[in-house]
Parts: structure tokens; C-alpha cells; sequence
């Protein structure tokens, strides 16, 4: 008796567990249905919606479209000058906040203090509509940043970090190319006012010392390279010249380049590619000697006339003039409909309800 009774009881609570599995699935899947059905239904409502107030919604675009042409057609002329640079050094945080320091000028209408700092007359520098900089980086290069940084990582590591997690917490001032703009109210050259922004960061005590440091460095590292490649090409002459010894009088005595053990030997084929690395590295070195001359680079620049830019920033994507205004009225119309729709829902439930 006992023996049926725990198969019984086995059977009782296997037939448990796959009732709770059964009835997971089943509550699954009808949230997965009601998600569907109430997106189905959403949509539905839009287009009914939008079928019902069409004429007013066409007709906020419609006044959307004239005022953005009337705008465009009557408002002085905004020209951007923008010019790259290329960071040598982790100079973006103070590159970022120099930014932000003159157009906090500009909001203040302090165009005395900006004139000294940026080298400009009083009278351009109240011409100065806003200073913007953003980084100069695509896709393919988030994803080699990506693949260098998890490559120093362990594999555990490795496993928890998320591409686009990486990705939302680099800062932008991080990134190495850097592209600054102005906004001018007139046409005018601003090559020495983008020098002067540049300036600012160069004369900065931190980094002079730092590119001091690297410079010393590197200078060191290129002589040592190129004392030890004079003696790895003196070493291979003189191994060459025993070896045309050893064949043309054959002695029992002779000078060896050999250790005690098999790799200990030196071999002409050894020092020639010791050669080829050493000048590789003193390549290297000069590169970098290069490239530490200048702690900002500048790469190209468009700031000698400057062109017409009158797009406005909507969600962080530029729109112009003409397709700003006809999306802001049809926004504003949309909200403003759907307030009267909800209010009139609101004024039938408490109809019904009373």
C-alpha cells in the first residue's frame, strides 16, 4: 500500500507541474495577444482619428509650409563657418567647455569679453549668433572602438559588456575628431577666430607639460633604436666577415658566435630580422614624434565665406526652415485634437457613470 501510494503521489505532483507549465504558457501567450490586439486597435484608432480631422491637420501643415517660406524668405541670412580638429591629447573636456563658456557669453550679450578672448572686434563679435561643436565619428568607428576595448578584456568581462551600452556612455568629447562651427549673422572670414579657440587649449599649462613628457620620451626611445640598430649593423659585418674567414682558411682555431646550447646560436638570417624590427619600430617612433608636435591638429576648414544655414534642431535631427513649421503646427494641431477627443470621453464616462 504504501508503494502505490507514493506513485500516486508522483503522479499527483508531475501532473501539477505540468498544469503550472501549461497554464505559464497559456498566460503568455495572451499577453502576447493583448498586446497585439490593443496595437491593432491603436492604430485603427489613428486612422480614424486622423481620417476625421484631416482637413484641419492638412491645413496646419498647409500654414506650417507659408509660415516656414515667409520666414525663410524674410529673415536675415544665418551663415556657419565649421572647421576639424584632431586631438592629440584628451584636450575634448576642456574643447567642450570653452564651447559652452563663449556661448554663455553670447546669452549674457557680453560681446566685449568675447572680443578679447577670440581676437574679434566688438561689432563682429555682436554678429556672432551661436558656437557649436559635435564629433566627427561613424558607425564603423564605434565599432572598431568597440572591438579594441573588448579585446583587452577577459572573457567573462567580455560577455556582460553590451554594444550599445558601450556606445550611450562614451562621451563626445572623447572621440578624436571634433568639428566646430560658428553662426554669424554676416558672411566673414573666421580662420583666426578658430585659431584663437584652438589657442586657448594649446597655451594650457597641463597639456604643454604632458607633450613636453611625450616628446622627451619619444626622442629617447628613437635614439636608443637607433644606437642599437648601428650596432645590430656593425654585429652583422663582423659576422659576415668571420664567416668569409672561416671558409678561406679552415683552422682548428677560430672565433664562433656560438652559445653552449642549440638556441643560444646566432644566426645571420637572426640579425637580419632584428634588423627589419628595429627600423620598424624607429618608423614608429617618428610617427609618433609626429603626431605629438601638435597637441590640436587642425584638418580642414570651411570658414573662409561660410554658407547660408537656416535649419533649426528638432529632436537633435536639422530641419529646415520650410519642414520645421509645417512639423511643429501639425504637432501642436495633433495634441490639441487629441486633448478635445480625450475631454469629450472624459465628459460621456461621467455622463454614464451618473
Amino acid at each position: 500500500m504504501t508503494n502505490k501510494s507514493r506513485q500516486h503521489n508522483e503522479e499527483v505532483d508531475l501532473g501539477k507541474i505540468f498544469m503550472m507549465i501549461g497554464n505559464s504558457f497559456n498566460r503568455f501567450f495572451q499577453f502576447i495577444l493583448s498586446v497585439i490586439k490593443n496595437l491593432f486597435f491603436g492604430f485603427v484608432w489613428v486612422v480614424f482619428f486622423v481620417r476625421k480631422y484631416i482637413v484641419a491637420l492638412s491645413l496646419a501643415i498647409f500654414f506650417g509650409l507659408i509660415v516656414g517660406f515667409i520666414i525663410e524668405e524674410t529673415s536675415d541670412p544665418v551663415y556657419k563657418s565649421t572647421i576639424t580638429v584632431r586631438q592629440n591629447y584628451h584636450t575634448g573636456e576642456n574643447l567642450y567647455g570653452s564651447i559652452e563658456y563663449y556661448n554663455g557669453l553670447l546669452k549674457d550679450r557680453d560681446h566685449k569679453v568675447l572680443a578679447e578672448v577670440l581676437g574679434l572686434s566688438e561689432e563682429s563679435s555682436m554678429q556672432v549668433v551661436s558656437f557649436d561643436i559635435e564629433p566627427v565619428i561613424t558607425n564603423n568607428d564605434l565599432l572598431i572602438m568597440f572591438d579594441d576595448y573588448v579585446e583587452d578584456l577577459d572573457s567573462l568581462a567580455q560577455s556582460k559588456i553590451d554594444y550599445n551600452e558601450y556606445v550611450s556612455n562614451i562621451n563626445e568629447y572623447r572621440h578624436p575628431f571634433q568639428q566646430i562651427s560658428i553662426k554669424s549673422k554676416t558672411r566673414a572670414n573666421f580662420n583666426n577666430v578658430f585659431k584663437n579657440i584652438v589657442k586657448n587649449i594649446l597655451t594650457n599649462e597641463f597639456f604643454v607639460n604632458e607633450q613636453k613628457k611625450d616628446i622627451l620620451e619619444l626622442t629617447e626611445t628613437k635614439e636608443a633604436l637607433e644606437r642599437a640598430l648601428i650596432q645590430s649593423d656593425s654585429l652583422q659585418e663582423t659576422y659576415k666577415r668571420v664567416l668569409q674567414m672561416d671558409s678561406n682558411t679552415p683552422s682548428d682555431v677560430g672565433i664562433t658566435f656560438e652559445g653552449n646550447h642549440d638556441n643560444e646560436k646566432t644566426r645571420e638570417f637572426d640579425l637580419f630580422i632584428n634588423d627589419i624590427k628595429l627600423r620598424k619600430e624607429i618608423v614608429s617612433a617618428n610617427r609618433k614624434l609626429k603626431e605629438k608636435e601638435n597637441i590640436i591638429d587642425l584638418i580642414s576648414s570651411k570658414q573662409d565665406n561660410g554658407f547660408v544655414d537656416h535649419s533649426k534642431d528638432f529632436l537633435g535631427f536639422p530641419l529646415s526652415i520650410i519642414v520645421f513649421y509645417p512639423v511643429i503646427f501639425f504637432i501642436l494641431i495633433f495634441l490639441v485634437l487629441i486633448s478635445k477627443e480625450f475631454y469629450t470621453y472624459i465628459q460621456k464616462y461621467e455622463h454614464l457613470k451618473g
